[in-house]
């Protein structure tokens, strides 16, 4: 009898044991999978911003400054320009930011912007580069429908070839079509030279460096 007992006592202490276990596990496991798991900042949620000022040295036309500022969040573009269109003048622009490519880099943001001033109108607009090796083609453009005079509506543009031969200099070939100022030329073509350093941008322009009286654009660009 003692025998039997003692076999009955360990299937129980067993028995017990065993449901122990199975109730204590499941709660375990719950617990685990309630912990937040470890997360990384994302780019999407900073923002990045630039503001630049173009000067136009115009022979027989008067000097003048485009200044231009722009803020980035993840796909979200904001900018806004001066003088750019026209004299007096100002638009307000939002876009959308696409990327990709490696050996092979490419960004483009197609925007639209209200146009307003001396010139008034609606636009829609681009902003893009293509990237290889040590060279860069960007370019920026904006088709201005006028709503004062549809027979003023014109397309604007500036594109840039340039070589990298180190980090920090840049230099190449420069194209632009404005109405800003009055030139002979419909297309403008040019040489230019930059350099960086850190957040800095420098960046002389000559605009028809084979006429008489050729055009001079002096830029400073700072990246925060």
């Amino acid at each position: 009898m003692r025998a039997l007992a003692a076999i009955v006592m360990a299937v129980v202490l067993s028995s017990a044991s065993a449901l122990a276990q199975t109730t204590t596990n499941p709660r375990t496991s719950t617990a685990q999978d309630k912990s937040p798991a470890p997360t990384e900042a994302s780019d999407d949620h900073e923002w990045s911003f630039s503001a630049s000022a173009y000067t136009y040295i115009v022979p027989d036309s008067g000097n003048y400054a485009q200044p231009t500022f722009s803020a980035d969040r993840g796909w979200l573009h904001l900018e806004a320009r001066y003088n750019y269109e026209a004299l007096d003048t100002g638009s307000a622009w939002v876009g959308y930011n696409f990327s990709g490519g490696d050996m092979l880099a490419w960004e483009v943001t197609p925007m639209l912007g209200g146009v307003f001033g001396d010139s008034t109108g609606v636009a829609p607009g681009y902003i893009g580069s293509l990237s290889w090796w040590k060279l860069e083609l960007y370019s920026e453009g904006e088709l201005v429908f006028d709503t004062g005079d549809s027979s003023d509506s014109f397309f604007y543009n500036w594109s840039e070839l340039t070589l990298a031969p180190v980090d920090w200099f840049r230099f190449g070939l420069v194209t632009q079509r404005t109405r800003a100022y009055e030139s002979d030329r419909d297309i403008q073509r040019g040489l230019l030279a930059g350099a960086s350093f850190n957040w800095l941008n420098l960046t002389g322009y000559a605009f028809n460096p084979d006429d008489d009286k050729p055009s001079f654009v002096f830029a400073v660009e700072v990246k925060f």
